[in-house]
């Protein structure tokens, strides 16, 4: 039998880490990468068996290849704290790393629960959103990537056919909070890669974000959930946008004292 370490990135989430955590204890081992949270996030996994390292934050790749550089076996599965792992997903998780002939890195579909309902359109399901089950070896997460982080697979790709289950938001005031961080997050990433951003350009950036949700994927199927998804992508492209505009231009203060 193979054992498994999983790991969990946190940063402030003592509401969400416990049942993190409790979806996984069928694990060998469970690592939660903590950057330094200012909450009982730490305390709370520690109480739970969990074996927490604190990393300090230089963006979402980096912060993956250290969580993965804690863990102690050479079969690995990435939880966020706003995930959960179905039994379903936890059987055939074992069954994969006890196949001889198994890929090495395996994308994990994930259902999503937002404003009181699965999410069937918008992009969010089957929600492939990178390989969460993978030999030690096989997956490295690009460090300069601020969010959204890049990777390389070396090895063979398979697709796991049970879901996980993502609460994404608690609330309509994380959204904000999650669009607010990731867009400053997002800037600088556009800034290193040499973007230029413009107003008009931050504009069509979201209308297009919008129209590529809510209408190509469908999101109007979703209710006013999907609505509320397609705006906070509107919101976080354009902000994205806007906020390089603002660093490029300089507009923090006028060009001569009073």
């Amino acid at each position: 039998m193979h054992k498994i370490s999983v790991y969990i990135i946190a940063y402030n989430e003592q509401d969400k880490i416990t049942a993190a955590i409790q979806s996984v204890q069928w694990a060998d081992e469970v690592i939660v990468a903590d950057s330094h949270s200012t909450d009982r996030t730490a305390e709370v996994a520690t109480a739970l068996g969990a074996h927490v390292v604190q990393i300090d934050f230089h963006g979402f790749g980096k912060l993956r290849n250290d969580a993965i550089a804690a863990c102690s076996h050479d079969w690995i599965f990435s939880l966020d704290s706003d995930e959960r792992c179905t039994a379903g997903a936890a059987k055939e998780i074992r069954t994969i790393i006890n196949d001889p002939a198994s890929a090495d890195t395996w994308y994990t579909p994930r259902k999503n629960w937002f404003m009181g309902r699965w999410i069937n359109y918008c992009g969010w399901h089957p929600d492939y959103r990178q390989p969460q089950l993978f030999r030690k070896q096989a997956l490295i997460f690009n460090e300069a990537d601020e969010v959204h982080e890049g990777f390389e697979i070396h090895g063979s790709i398979g697709y796991m056919q049970q879901s996980i289950w993502q609460i994404p938001f608690k609330n309509l005031a994380q959204i904000q909070q999650k669009g607010e961080r990731y867009s400053t997050l997002g800037a600088l990433k556009l800034e290193r890669k040499g973007v230029t951003a413009g107003m008009g350009k931050a504009l069509l950036r979201g209308f297009w974000a919008f129209f590529r949700i809510y209408i190509l994927k469908l999101g109007f199927l979703d209710g006013w959930a999907g609505f509320m998804i397609a705006f906070g992508n509107f919101e976080g492209t354009f902000y994205r946008y806007a906020k390089l505009c603002e660093q490029q231009r300089g507009w923090n203060r006028p060009p001569e004292q009073p």
